[in-house]
């Protein structure tokens, strides 16, 4: 079918703006926007049928003609972004199931390959004049902020995304989680048990290093991503863990990471210490939690009854270098899968004693349960410490005191 005749079948349907001509084109030829694009298929059918060539002034059956209001909409964007610092922003489109089905009937019917959609222009044009008003530029990938257009209500729609950055930190003060834990009772809604807090524990590291940034960035919240986490009563000194903090929906986004560090460790001293490297980005937070970090503990163990140095040394040896067949553990079995894993004992050795209790220090692989390695957790954990002594012992303190990052080498 030759292109006259096509915009004449097109023209059929009914009177259309030069934006939704031309974008059922909106492949073909280059340099062109969607409207030249029409005005030229319009200028080439007045000439074909040797008619006066007459400009679109109606209204578009396709799309009610909104590109009319362009600059307008542009207007609310940056109305609807005014308070948040950004360099880059995306335009983005809901749009009205009316005109999806006016241009999806018309390149179904007539079997056109070559077409543009509504949101792809709109998308475009409001973005190129947002851009205009603001010289901030269009970022397809990781733009700091999205408008989301809505042409039906005529409302404007804000996300704004998060910002990343990585470091490591260390917890001093046990009883602390890594995270914020709703209560149990009430899920968050606060009731007598949790003295209306809606909370489990008063405070976690991801708290206390997120309210000096939440203040910092303006932001609704802070969500700390870590390579593993530590048990509540275990501390994490040492070089630290790695941790990615995302702080959501921030108003403001250039900060001076030196400063953030000496402000979260001024208001968090004595119970969490951090050390911020770099800017991040979502992407890492995949790799951060990915990661198979092998992690080295020192840990303080009492063992029932009398056991030499030689005795304990020996046991030891058998456990270093093997691989630990364990059940999930009692204490964390409501929360996890009941399944077994498999995880390496790479390094264990006793460095001294303290108040009649053996210090040790494990190096193993992520996800061993080193609590369990020493107990046996009632035989779900084979073999242990306990097992091969034939006597009862546990980890009367724990603390985490290496941990490797995706970045520095697994």
């Amino acid at each position: 079918m030759e292109i006259n005749e096509q915009v004449e079948k097109i023209l059929a349907y009914g009177d259309c703006c030069d934006h939704c001509l031309g974008r059922f084109f909106g492949k073909r030829s280059h340099g062109l926007t969607d409207d030249e694009r029409g005005r030229g298929l319009r200028i080439a059918r007045a000439l074909a049928t040797n008619q006066p060539y007459e400009r679109f002034s109606g209204t578009c059956w396709v799309c009610g003609n909104f590109f009319d209001a362009v600059h307008k909409w542009a207007q609310k964007v940056v109305a609807a972004m005014e308070g948040f610092e950004y360099s880059t922003f995306l335009i983005g489109c809901r749009v009205p199931p009316l005109v999806a089905e006016n241009e999806e009937m018309v390149w179904s019917d007539l079997s056109l390959g070559e077409p543009e959609p509504f949101k792809s222009e709109v998308n475009r044009e409001v973005g190129k004049a947002v851009s205009a008003l603001t010289g901030k530029t269009v970022d397809f990938k990781k733009p700091d902020i999205v408008a989301l257009v809505d042409p039906a209500s005529g409302a404007v729609e804000i996300q704004v995304n998060s910002v990343f950055f990585y470091g490591r930190y260390q917890k001093f003060e046990r009883g602390i989680p890594q995270t914020h834990w709703n209560c149990r009772a009430c899920k968050g809604a606060g009731c007598e048990k949790c003295n209306y807090t809606g909370k489990q524990y008063l405070d976690s590291v991801e708290e206390l290093i997120g309210r000096p940034v939440i203040e910092a960035f303006d932001a609704e919240d802070a969500v700390l991503h870590g390579a593993g986490r530590e048990d509540i009563d275990a501390r994490c000194v040492g070089t630290g863990r790695p941790f990615i903090l995302e702080v959501v929906a921030p108003r403001k986004r250039t900060q001076d990471l030196a400063a953030l560090e000496a402000k979260i460790n001024q208001t968090a001293e004595g119970r969490v210490s951090v050390a911020l490297s770099h800017w991040s980005d979502r992407a890492d937070v995949e790799t951060l939690k990915s990661s198979k970090a092998h992690k080295k503990y020192r840990i303080l163990v009492e063992v029932e009854g009398q056991v030499s140095a030689e005795e304990l040394a020996n046991a030891l040896k058998t456990l270093k270098g093997v691989t630990i067949q364990q059940r999930t553990p009692v204490r964390v079995a409501h929360r996890r899968a009941d399944k077994i894993r498999e995880r390496k004992v790479l390094d264990i050795e006793c460095v001294g004693e303290q108040d009649g209790k053996f210090v040790l220090e494990v190096l193993g692989e992520a996800g061993l349960y080193i609590k369990e390695l020493v107990s046996g957790d009632q035989g779900r954990t084979i073999p242990s410490l306990a097992e091969i002594l034939q006597r009862s012992a546990h980890v009367t303190s724990l603390d985490v005191v290496q941990v490797d990052g995706p970045k520095e080498g697994d």
